[in-house]
């Protein structure tokens, strides 16, 4: 069938002063209205409604109650170890996540596809299990702990131990959101930058860098993000010390083992406003990153 006579037929052409009926238009999901309110209810139902109920319960604080809920020392003292913690593994993460990313995506090697799973594991792992894991290895009598510590260099029970759990949990948000782009990005600029005399550092620097630079910031902000709110693998190897290896979340859980329900809502509203902050942040650097990779390919 000519191009001319598949034109006729799906009414896009016709002869002249004859009009075609044309073919419509069949949609896999329904209309634009049916879609829109089921994502709505749906949204409603999973995440508008428990968020709601946070914040009404946080109302029934006055300002001076809530003020002191969220400032208390014990409280103060578990925000600078949670986001301090997690900005330090975020920090790390960026590091040795380009890093893995790299080998992953420019070298073969036997074991790769075992590697590029692995990868994965903090996804399917509960995090009850990664810490236990953790701890039994870190720990004094563990397999690593046991030489470590004799040198003055405790791991688990104490800050270190929480660092190391962030970073477990937040290494694969960095690796799967680099390696795309580094797939993406073109050999023959590199190979261009190294005829032209320039050093490996500097290939890296002003060739691969800027183009892979969006990516790892969305990588680092998903990852700390992801590490402001774990509590799963924290727990066992943190200690749990007030003022010392307290996380945040386990302020809330206390609050809500004392029925203190409404200084624990008070405490989790911030770290909702925290967390939706980041997640505006992601979300603008994702766009930043899709604006960057189409102006690329143009």
């Amino acid at each position: 069938m000519t191009s001319s006579a598949s034109a006729v037929l799906d009414g896009s052409a016709a002869p002249h002063g004859v009009t075609l009926p044309r073919r419509a238009t069949r949609r896999v999901l329904p209309g634009f209205t049916i879609t829109l309110g089921f994502t709505v209810f749906y949204l409603s139902l999973i995440v508008l409604i428990p968020l709601s109920a946070l914040i009404f319960k946080t109302f029934t604080l006055t300002w001076p109650q809530f003020w002191e809920a969220v400032t208390a020392p014990r409280v103060m003292a578990s925000y600078r170890l949670t986001f301090g913690a997690s900005f330090i593994a975020a920090c790390v993460n960026a590091v040795f996540g380009l890093l893995v990313a790299w080998v992953l995506v420019r070298y073969s090697f036997p074991g790769k596809k075992i590697v590029d799973a692995l990868v994965d594991l903090p996804f399917a792992l509960p995090t009850a299990v990664a810490g236990i894991s953790l701890t039994a290895i870190l720990a004094g009598n563990g397999w690593i702990g046991q030489y470590t510590e004799p040198l003055g260099l405790q791991l688990a029970f104490n800050p270190n131990g929480v660092v190391i759990a962030l970073i477990f949990i937040g290494l694969p948000f960095v690796v799967r959101t680099l390696q795309p782009v580094l797939e993406d990005t073109e050999k023959e600029l590199e190979e261009a930058a190294t005829c032209l005399g320039a050093t490996r550092w500097q290939t890296f620097s002003r060739v691969i860098f800027p183009s892979i630079a969006p990516a790892l910031l969305t990588g680092f902000a998903m990852a700390f993000a992801r590490a402001v709110g774990e509590y799963g693998s924290v727990i066992f190897i943190a200690g749990n010390m007030p003022m010392v290896s307290e996380i945040t979340p386990l302020i809330i859980i206390s609050k809500l083992e004392q029925y203190d329900y409404a200084g624990a809502t008070a405490v989790a509203t911030v770290m909702l406003a925290i967390s939706f902050v980041l997640l505006l942040l992601i979300n603008g650097l994702q766009t930043w990153q899709r604006k960057r990779s189409g102006g690329a390919m143009a």
